[in-house]
């Protein structure tokens, strides 16, 4: 990312909306409530035909009741050092704050230029009070816009894009594997991501609830790359109450659609719940690589069989959704927790692989002559042949005779013979069966 665009100010004046206008879809959760965005929150955008990436931040505030103010400031004063240029966002409806005074002082630590963005212009007559601005005495010109509809936002990027000194990619994150964290509220997803980057990228707190977006990060591993996602905890629809909860929760579904591997966490202390089988049940219908991860293990009493006990009674309730692998951590000790990122990498292999039709014709159909389909209705079942399709998990085309006639167990069997040969390990094998 070598063009990077930060938008800062105090809470409620429009930064997220700001936000999916630049990037074009609605991708942080936006709010009358303030406080809404929490952590670092990345997106694309592109103006005349100059690509960079948008930060959206936080609300700034001090002396406030909102126990996460504290890492809310940390998480903008590291867009900060991380941009290249700075959209401080003002309320043109408000006029000059304390705060916008006090957020003021903080940005002139910083060389970089920085540009007011006086929002919620809505109308003309209202661009006209943008004057009271020039009291705060920073950044290079005032530009008037309106979030919501868009009016003014050309003139700011045009400015914004002449800072601007390499060519940038689209999208950088294009083409690279997406592991997305999911699970229940206080598992350990956010300490997981930070323990990984050794840094704090989504706020840590032990209240419920506190990663809000689906928060995405460029990971390097052993020369590889990924994108990690940090999601907000999914609850029970029953006790989804508010608003924002719902919301976050839906951007957590979303982002396992949008993943290649869903790592599911679990909290070891309070065991394999419901809501966890959920989790794996739409993975897997989803078709998506799936990685199961029981953190804080160290929090448990162990004899030599508690991990096999632990696995065997998941497998016994997740079956015949049994593919997976399953690691034991503890992110408070980093045990174990790059072996997770190994493992997703595995499994995305797995999930990418291709077999020629050759071999699989040669070992699959040996498999087949020795234990035949069984007759139905005195008819006997043949399978002739079988191919790989070009779809994003593994999905195996078979020609036989009577292809309604193949019984559930069968296709098991067969899918178990693939598994034994050719691995597969953590993501579903799809097979059609067609006349021939």
């Amino acid at each position: 990312m070598s063009n990077i665009v930060a938008i800062v100010g105090r809470p409620n004046v429009g930064k997220s909306t700001f936000f999916n206008r630049l990037v074009g879809h609605r991708q942080a959760i936006m709010d009358n409530v303030s406080g809404v965005t929490r952590d670092r929150h990345y997106g694309f955008a592109e103006w005349q035909n100059q690509n960079f990436t948008i930060i959206d931040t936080g609300g700034y505030v001090t002396g406030s009741d909102d126990v996460f103010e504290e890492q809310i400031r940390k998480q903008v004063t590291l867009a900060i050092d991380e941009a290249h240029v700075i959209l401080f966002m003002v309320d043109i409806d408000a006029g000059v704050t304390d705060l916008d005074r006090e957020f003021a002082n903080v940005l002139r630590r910083t060389k970089k230029p920085i540009y007011i963005v006086a929002n919620k212009a809505d109308t003309p007559a209202k661009s006209n009070y943008y004057g009271e601005f020039y009291a705060l005495n920073i950044g290079l010109e005032i530009f008037t816009v309106s979030a919501q509809n868009g009016s003014g936002t050309g003139e700011l990027l045009e400015a914004v894009v002449s800072n601007f000194r390499d060519e940038d990619a689209a999208n950088p994150h294009a083409g690279i594997p997406r592991f997305a964290i999911l699970g229940r509220p206080n598992v350990g997803k956010s300490s997981m991501l930070n323990a990984l980057i050794g840094q704090e990228r989504s706020i840590v707190t032990d209240i419920s609830g506190t990663t809000r977006d689906a928060i995405d990060t460029h990971y390097t591993l052993f020369g590889k790359n990924f994108i990690i996602t940090d999601t907000a905890g999914i609850r029970k629809k029953a006790k989804v109450t508010e608003d924002i909860e719902f919301y976050s929760v839906l951007r957590s579904l979303r982002t396992l659609e949008t993943s290649d591997v869903v790592i599911i966490m679990i909290d070891a202390s309070l065991g394999f719940q419901s809501q966890d089988m959920n989790l794996i049940a739409l993975a897997h219908k989803n078709k998506k690589g799936i990685v199961l991860v029981v953190n804080k293990w160290d929090l448990i009493e162990k004899t030599t069989q508690t991990a096999k006990e632990f696995e065997d009674s998941i497998r016994a309730k997740t079956a015949p959704i049994d593919y997976f692998p399953i690691i034991f951590t503890s992110v408070e000790t980093k045990q174990r927790i790059f072996q997770v990122l190994e493992k997703a990498e595995e499994v995305y292999q797995n999930k990418v692989k291709r077999l020629s039709t050759s071999l699989l014709n040669d070992v699959i159909l040996h498999e087949i002559n020795l234990y035949p389909p069984p007759a139905a209705r005195g008819n006997q079942i043949k399978i002739k042949y079988l191919t790989q399709l070009p779809t994003n998990s593994p999905t195996f085309l078979l020609f036989c005779n009577y292809p309604k006639d193949i019984i559930e167990s069968y296709q098991r069997f067969l899918v178990n013979k693939f598994r034994k040969h050719f691995g597969f390990e953590g993501v579903p094998i799809t097979l059609f069966f067609r006349k021939k």
